[in-house]
């Protein structure tokens, strides 16, 4: 896995093709991303994968062929790929992060948000390596922003109670590890549903029928390829400085609410958005969500840790593929 191995390489030209063994370089430095077919964890593994480490993702339903699968719940299995790949840094993306889903299946979720991390601790400290456990801003109540990661958790709804059981797990059980809390994510989704943000833009798209947008819940949509950039540099810093673990926040800067984050997307296509209604009571159904998580970066930035793409630069990146009238394509990008 280090240094140089051999790897087949198809060479082609007019009337011929033949397979030759070529020797490539392999980065020294080794990471292992859980949940790698994921929204975040696509971005996490090709950060890491673009700047000169040795990057190894799993995944389980959709992690073949790219990535090895593997059952977090699975304890056998998670020890035989941490001890395979012998990873230098763990970057743990994958947990269930949709509320709604975690208040009507709480024990599913529990079992991978915690006791799945729980494990995942335990075998990154037996072999030294540095785990980034994500977490999530809604460990807090929103009642009092902004967040410094001082501040003391008190979680609205279960998701944001296993987020924050799955903090502790980790923390317990790897001395040297690091939580790094994060709010709603958006970035290059496979499919429209992939994050909260980006589901939106059907809804933004057909205007010839109006459209109920939550105008109260305060969110600031944060890129995937920010936070992936954060994990790398932390990691990168923690090769040369072990005072850097605990806990962490990172955020965007922009405070949207989902009404405002839909209207900048059309915006940012040039569509109309007059049949958009801000709703500004709060919501009665679902998982009860915080009214403000803002968190406070300022230790990371003192640290000179991250990066933030602007919001209607980064949705303009992620959603022009689901474009359904190509003709604005035209007016957008020519």
């Amino acid at each position: 896995m280090v240094g140089r191995e051999k790897e087949l390489a198809i060479h082609f030209v007019p009337g011929n093709c033949r397979l030759e063994e070529e020797e490539v370089n392999i980065p020294s430095r080794r990471v292992l991303v859980t949940g790698a077919t994921g929204l975040l964890g696509r971005a996490v593994y090709r950060e890491f994968k673009q700047n000169n480490w040795h990057a190894f993702g799993c995944g389980y339903r959709r992690a073949r062929p790219k990535f090895e699968q593997v059952n977090l719940l699975d304890s056998d299995a998670v020890h035989h790929i941490v001890h395979d790949v012998q990873p230098h840094v763990i970057v743990h993306c994958a947990a269930e992060r949709r509320p709604d889903v975690v208040e009507n299946q709480p024990d599913a979720a529990s079992r991978l948000n915690v006791d799945a991390s729980r494990n995942l601790a335990k075998e990154a400290a037996a072999i030294g390596a540095f785990l980034i456990y994500i977490s999530s801003d809604y460990v807090f109540d929103g009642t009092n922003p902004p967040y410094r990661e001082e501040d003391i958790p008190s979680p609205l709804n279960l998701y944001g109670k296993t987020k924050l059981e799955g903090e502790k797990a980790v923390l317990e059980n790897n001395l040297g590890a690091a939580v790094l809390r994060i709010p709603v994510l958006y970035g290059e989704v496979e499919k429209l549903e992939e994050s909260a943000v980006t589901i939106m833009f059907d809804k933004v798209q057909f205007s010839n029928k109006s459209a109920n947008m939550d105008h109260w819940q305060q969110r600031f949509p944060t890129h995937v390829k920010d936070v992936a950039t954060v994990c790398r540099q932390l990691a990168e810093k923690r090769m040369l400085d072990p005072s850097i673990k605990g806990t962490f926040h990172w955020s965007g800067n922009e405070q949207m609410t989902k009404y405002e984050m839909a209207c900048a997307i059309a915006d940012a296509f040039n569509l109309p958005s007059s049949h958009l209604r801000p709703i500004t009571d709060s919501p009665v159904l679902g998982a009860l969500r915080p009214r403000n998580a803002q968190l406070d970066c300022s230790k990371l930035e003192t640290l000179g840790i991250g990066q933030r793409t602007p919001f209607r630069i980064g949705i303009k990146e992620s959603l022009w593929p689901f474009l359904i009238d190509k003709r604005w394509r035209q007016t957008v990008f020519h």
